[in-house]
């Protein structure tokens, strides 16, 4: 997996992927920035949260569940000194579908996070 970093200007930066999607970060006013996209670190929240949602659909849809929606709010708390690293993530898993058991969604949830989800797991 490849992907590159340009800085734009102040604290902004446009991240580029290997299949041809491009996301611009920012930072805050305070910081320097215009507040124009998302910070790094919240790319790296949402990317584990999607991570996650993704394993979790895979694994009901290929055991035939019947799920309609999935939705992961995400809380993190964040070191207080430098560099700043989470020191813990919570996710509460919202999943909908008529006739979805409950123990096949923990199952999935489980899995993505013993196994599954790589940026989870890191």
């Amino acid at each position: 997996m490849k992907a590159r970093i340009k800085w734009v200007e102040e604290v902004s930066f446009l991240g580029e992927t290997e299949s041809g999607h491009a996301v611009l970060m920012d930072g805050p006013p305070a910081g320097g920035g215009r507040n124009l996209g998302p910070r790094p670190m919240e790319m790296l929240l949402i990317g584990t949260g999607a991570c996650t949602a993704y394993d979790v659909v895979h694994i009901l849809k290929k055991a035939r569940q019947p799920i309609t929606d999935c939705v992961v709010d995400i809380q993190s708390e964040r070191a207080e000194t430098d560099p700043k690293v989470f020191t813990q993530i919570h996710m509460h898993f919202i999943v909908t579908g008529k006739g979805l058991k409950r123990e096949q969604v923990e199952r999935a949830i489980k899995l993505s996070a013993d196994k599954y989800c790589s940026a989870s797991i890191m």
